[in-house]
C-alpha cells in the first residue's frame, strides 16, 4: 500500500492577486515561503521514500523546502515532472480568475465558478475551459488526463516507496478528488500548503483525507 501526501504548494504573487495561474508561473510570496515551512513542520516526522513534485518553480520550491525539515531529508530523492502540473488554462493564463470563470462558465448558465463546481463535473468543466479559449489551447479533459494518468502510472512502478510526497497544484488536486475522492467537496479550494492524503494499491487509489492544514 503506498500512502501519497498530496500537497498543494505555497501561496504565489498570482494566487494573492486572484488571477489564473496554470501552466504560467510565479515565485511565492514571502507568506508562500512560510507556509511550505509550516507544513514541512508538520510532515516532518513522515520517513518519506521519495519526494515528487510538478516540475513548475513554485511547486518544485515548496517540495524542496518540505523536504528540508525531513527526517528523511538526506536519503529521499526530489524528483519533478510535467505530468504533475497544473491544468493549462490557455487563453485564460494571467487573467482576473472572476472574469475568466464568468467567460467559461457563463456560456452555460453559472455566472461564477462556485455554483459551477457544486454542480458541474471537474471533466465537463475542462473541456468547457478549451471550448470558452478563442485559441482552444487549453487542455481538455481527454489531454489533462492523459499526462496526468502518466504521473500516476510512474507511482505505481516505484517499488518499495511506501510514503510518498506529492507537491501539485489547486485544481489539480480538485481534479483528483473529483476523480477519487467522490465523498469531498471538491467545490472547495485545496488551500495552500494544504495536506490531502491518498491510499494507492494494486489495483485502485482513493483519498482518505482532503484540505487539511494538520494530520
Amino acid at each position: 500500500m503506498k500512502r501519497i501526501y498530496v500537497v498543494r504548494h505555497g501561496q504565489t504573487f498570482i494566487n494573492r492577486y486572484n488571477k489564473m495561474q496554470g501552466w504560467c508561473d510565479t515565485p511565492l510570496t514571502e507568506e508562500g515561503i512560510a507556509g511550505a515551512k509550516r507544513t514541512g513542520e508538520v510532515l516532518k516526522n513522515i520517513p518519506f521514500d521519495i519526494a515528487l513534485s510538478s516540475d513548475l518553480k513554485r511547486a518544485f520550491d515548496t517540495c524542496e523546502l518540505i523536504m528540508s525539515k525531513n527526517v528523511n531529508r538526506d536519503l529521499a530523492q526530489h524528483l519533478a515532472y510535467p505530468y504533475f502540473r497544473e491544468q493549462f488554462y490557455g487563453y485564460f493564463e494571467g487573467m482576473d480568475s472572476e472574469m475568466a470563470w464568468q467567460m467559461i462558465g457563463g456560456p452555460h448558465g453559472y455566472p461564477d465558478r462556485h455554483e459551477l463546481l457544486r454542480k458541474e463535473s471537474i471533466d465537463t468543466i475542462k473541456d468547457w475551459i478549451k471550448e470558452a479559449d478563442p485559441y482552444h489551447d487549453a487542455e481538455n479533459a481527454q489531454e489533462y488526463w492523459k499526462r496526468i494518468d502518466q504521473g500516476f502510472k510512474l507511482i505505481r512502478q516505484l517499488d518499495g516507496a511506501e510514503n510518498i510526497l506529492l507537491v501539485t497544484h489547486g485544481f489539480t488536486i480538485r481534479s483528483l478528488v473529483d476523480h477519487y475522492g467522490q465523498q469531498f467537496d471538491k467545490s472547495a479550494s485545496p488551500q495552500n500548503g494544504s495536506i490531502s492524503i491518498m491510499e494507492m494499491d494494486e489495483q485502485s487509489q482513493k483519498f482518505v483525507s482532503f484540505n487539511q492544514m494538520k494530520l
